[in-house]
């Protein structure tokens, strides 16, 4: 895919303001596509949309469901002008976090809102009925198997593999039987999917019809505790009892001396090949139904990964899978012509993920908060080293904020920046900088998060790798979208060949001559 060069702010959904302790695809999403479309950006970058789990900390990247969209973040004011809810429904007993999103609080909240919802539609279902059975037909291939995996999770209380085997085998049978039984809530959770497809559908309208695309991401691996998995377990490393026998990680490196582990199963990439990639490629499709743009995250895994023996304590005893890496994107281009990813290739590289990058022209990632380290000449993150084919971004939602990487950098580092720029730079204006690098490198694609556009310090992390809590939580306050500074934003754009300038019409000069 040939990007044109722009630019894009990174601001995930759960982080807009909202009245609900979490933001939603709600008027708020409406009106940051406004404040883009005005201060001059083509995309909007965001996370994956899955169902989140409190188990992993609700982070996006660890969902169980890679098709599924979280109904945490159905709107519950559109809700109300639907008809699914009334006002007195979103009456708030207790105030939330303005700052920070109480997963907690906010999903008891909220599913308890959704709850309300499904017995509207069934006092309704007549006027509802055809929507319904539209969306479920349209999306069967996965629906009836997440619906089935989530009611059987909250009944059993437990993981699917300490399902009644019956079950957990998927016995045609029994699953009928079950399926009986517990219909009315596998439709509710049906339902939950209806409505935030439907939102979503909305919010895409009104952002294409603004000429603005989303630029989304799509994690590698998926939970052995997923949907998912319980649905295509052929397609993962499991024994008989369907656990892995291996789980993934990385080797042991400059930052680890034991590597990590990660802990989720690995896919069998030759049982994948034997039925052309079917799962992934409509994994694909699904994210292509949601954004414009896909990153693939953990890209060099697509080449070969790291697997590490179930059991073991350490990713030492690892070894390096090799993945059919060119097979499966040649299948990947025949689905999808355009091929609209982008490679995050970020980390240790060997020559084949090198060469799978070449072979199929991924646009990869170029960080600036990498850029300043030592042999900054010879970096591959500085400024003077960038290709057109790729994405530049100050830092992503895994890094710190730019004004919080200032105020960690060692003394080399920030005399190497400063020689660079040849500015001192400041609490106050370095991420002005930083902004402004990115915009004038020659990537493509040019991406800051809206903490960076604030200038706001490491209170305002999104996720701190490594870490298990307090994170995914951090918000934008009510008002705080600085839209006073849309103009500026757009003449920066317009400055560095981000966008057109809008042209005016010339009015025709007045003459001067007198009749």
């Amino acid at each position: 895919m040939q990007l044109k060069r722009s630019s894009a702010i990174l601001l995930h959904i759960t982080s807009l303001p909202s009245a609900y302790g979490i933001g939603d695809i709600g008027d708020e999403a409406y009106k940051f596509v406004d404040f883009l479309q005005e201060s001059g950006h083509r995309y909007w970058q965001i996370l994956p949309l899955n169902p989140t789990d409190a188990a992993f900390s609700h982070s996006p990247y660890s969902s169980y469901s890679a098709f599924a969209g979280n109904p945490l973040l159905i709107s519950p004011d559109l809700l109300m002008k639907e008809g699914f809810l009334s006002k007195d429904d979103l009456s708030i007993p207790q105030k939330f976090d303005e700052k920070k999103v109480d997963f907690e609080k906010v999903s008891s909240f909220k599913y308890n809102l959704l709850d309300i919802a499904f017995k509207n539609f069934k006092k309704n279902e007549k006027l509802y009925q055809g929507a319904y059975d539209r969306f479920c037909e349209a999306n069967k291939d996965w629906l009836e198997d997440y619906a089935l995996y989530l009611t059987f999770k909250k009944h059993f209380k437990s993981g699917w593999t300490e399902w009644p085997e019956k079950i957990r085998d998927r016995d045609s049978e029994t699953l009928a039987s079950f399926s009986a039984k517990m219909a009315e809530e596998i439709k509710k959770e049906k339902f939950f999917q209806l409505l935030f497809f439907t939102q979503w559908q909305l919010l895409e309208d009104y952002t294409h019809a603004r000429n603005i695309s989303f630029f989304g991401d799509i994690p590698f691996y998926i939970n052995h505790d997923s949907a998912d998995c319980w649905a295509h377990p052929q397609y993962f490393k499991l024994d008989s009892r369907r656990n892995p026998t291996h789980i993934s990680g990385v080797p042991p490196d400059y930052f680890s001396n034991t590597g990590q582990l990660w802990g989720t199963p690995v896919f069998d990439w030759k049982e994948l090949k034997k039925n052309g990639f079917d799962w992934w490629i409509d994994r694909l499709r699904q994210n292509l139904r949601l954004f414009d743009l896909v990153r693939l995250d953990h890209f060099r895994a697509f080449s070969a990964y790291w697997e590490v023996p179930e059991g073991d304590q350490t990713a030492i005893n690892g070894k390096w899978a090799v993945v059919p890496g060119k097979a499966f994107f040649n299948e990947v281009k025949k689905a999808f012509p355009d091929m609209p990813f982008i490679a995050e290739d970020l980390g240790e590289m060997d020559e084949q993920v090198f060469e799978l990058l070449e072979k199929f022209n991924f646009p990869g990632m170029k960080v600036l908060q990498f850029a300043f380290g030592e042999e900054i000449g010879n970096n591959p993150y500085i400024m003077h080293n960038h290709n057109r084919n790729s994405v530049v971004f100050t830092g992503t939602h895994d890094n710190n904020t730019t004004v919080g990487w200032f105020n960690s950098m060692s003394k080399k580092d920030l005399k190497r920046f400063t020689k660079y720029v040849g500015i001192a730079p400041d609490t106050k204006n370095i991420h002005k900088i930083m902004h402004r690098l990115a915009l004038m490198s020659v990537a493509d694609i040019a991406i800051v998060p809206i903490q960076d556009i604030l200038g706001l310090d490491e209170k305002a992390i999104m996720n701190r790798p490594g870490t298990s809590k307090g994170n995914w939580t951090w918000r934008l306050k009510p008002n705080q979208l600085p839209v006073k500074k849309t103009k500026e934003l757009c003449g920066m754009n317009v400055m560095y060949g981000r966008m057109e300038e809008e042209k005016k019409p010339v009015e025709p000069k007045k003459s001067n001559n007198k009749k």
